[in-house]
Parts: C-alpha cells; sequence; structure tokens
C-alpha cells in the first residue's frame, strides 16, 4: 500500500479530491481550498512526489488506484490538473464520484514527445549542493517558477551527497493518457478548462478557456478555477 502524504480541510458535501500536476505536491491547491469555505477537500501528495513514497511502476491506471480510497462514496468531485487531470479521469468510475474538472490536460502527444519523456524517466533524480537549487529545479519540473510560489518542505529531501527534488523522475514515463477516450468512457460530467495562454496545452483542446492564465491556472489564480466548481457540476445521487 502507498504512504499518502495529504493535506485535507473541511467537512461538508461534497468532498473536492484535489489532484496536481506532475512534479509538484498537493501544496499548490493552498489557494483553492482557502476558498472553498466549509467545503471538504483532500489533497494528496501524488506517489513518487513531495511526501508520497514511489510506486514500483508508473502508470496512469496504477497512480489512480493508489489515491482512490481518498474517494468519498458519500459524493466527491476529483479535480486535477495536468498529468493529476488525467488521474481524476481514471477515478470517473468510481463509487461516489460525482463528477470531474480537469484544467490543463495536454491530450495529444507525438511520438517524439512521448520519446522525450520516456527518456526523461530514465535519467536519476538531479543531485545539489543546497536546498535552494533543489528547491528551484523543483520548481521548474513543476512549471511553478517565476509565479512566486515558494518549493514546500515536503518538495525537496537530503541525502548523504547533498539534496535533490523528492519527485521520482521514473514518473515520467506514464506513456500516451488517451484523453480522449478516457473522457468519452467516462460515467459522470467532465468539465475541461485550460489557461488562455498554456502553452503545453492549444487552443481547442479543452471546451474553457480561463482568461489571461498559463498552464498553472490553479496557482495564478484560484479564483477562476472556483467559478468551474460553483455550482458544483453534479448530477443527482
Amino acid at each position: 500500500m502507498t504512504d499518502l502524504r495529504v493535506l485535507s480541510g473541511g467537512g461538508s458535501s461534497p468532498t473536492y479530491l484535489l489532484l496536481h500536476g506532475l512534479g509538484a505536491t498537493a501544496d499548490v491547491w493552498q489557494g483553492l481550498a482557502s476558498l472553498l469555505g466549509d467545503a471538504a477537500w483532500v489533497a494528496p501528495d501524488l506517489p513518487g512526489h513531495g511526501g508520497s513514497s514511489p510506486l514500483p511502476s508508473y502508470s496512469f491506471a496504477g497512480v489512480a488506484a493508489a489515491v482512490a480510497g481518498l474517494v468519498d462514496p458519500a459524493g466527491t468531485v476529483v479535480v486535477g490538473h495536468s498529468f493529476g487531470g488525467v488521474i481524476a479521469l481514471h477515478l470517473a468510475g468510481r463509487p461516489g464520484v460525482r463528477a470531474v474538472v480537469a484544467v490543463g490536460i495536454k491530450s495529444a502527444w507525438s511520438e517524439p514527445e512521448l520519446a522525450k519523456a520516456a527518456a526523461m524517466a530514465e535519467r536519476p533524480a538531479p543531485l545539489y549542493a543546497t536546498r535552494e537549487e533543489a528547491a528551484q529545479r523543483h520548481l521548474r519540473v513543476a512549471g511553478l517558477d517565476g509565479l512566486l510560489f515558494e518549493a514546500p518542505p515536503a518538495a525537496v529531501v537530503e541525502t548523504g551527497d547533498g539534496w535533490r527534488p523528492a519527485f521520482d523522475p521514473r514518473a515520467f514515463g506514464v506513456g500516451d493518457p488517451q484523453v480522449d477516450a478516457l473522457v468519452a468512457a467516462s460515467p459522470v460530467p467532465v468539465v475541461l478548462a485550460r489557461g488562455e495562454h498554456d502553452q503545453m496545452v492549444p487552443p481547442g483542446s479543452a471546451p474553457i478557456t480561463l482568461p489571461g492564465l498559463g498552464h498553472n491556472a490553479h496557482v495564478e489564480d484560484p479564483g477562476a478555477l472556483l467559478t468551474l466548481l460553483s455550482p458544483p457540476p453534479l448530477s443527482p445521487l
């Protein structure tokens, strides 16, 4: 069983299960969580990220299975960013999931892009002499560099030889997410959005565009993401 670092708050239904993007940690959701009022929310570090233990190997389905126990059977809206959005789609059929909201999913992958990701998965985590250098690497990998977002303590680890990002680079090797098929197969409503200036997700890749925002729209302007959740995109139980 995967050991997960989990942040949580609130208590009223539905529960918002918040899933971060590749290389990030649950801390990216603090802005949105602060706007949810009394609503229950749960945000894990995904396996191989932050304070959560790694998996023997990585697949979208495997990561989804590792966090599936966080779905509240009484009612859950799964909110995911990028990689976390794909995990959210894999959870769509779990009992209790009422809807999926995903921001910044890159749905179209070329063969060269997949090959580059596979090559990155083969590289060991880089070591740095200082925590500051490792933290800066974490921010770059997560796409958070320049967003006035500080690397949380869980984002880096100290080893006998120095400091490194906590992220397990083998997670780069998950392959093609096959997003269109996941959306088509979802038994619950799916809301897809992208930041207007998201260079990873081209225009037309999602029905909703968040004006003025980039790939990490949920960090840049949590309130813009809140509009996708109010009222919650739920079907009655």
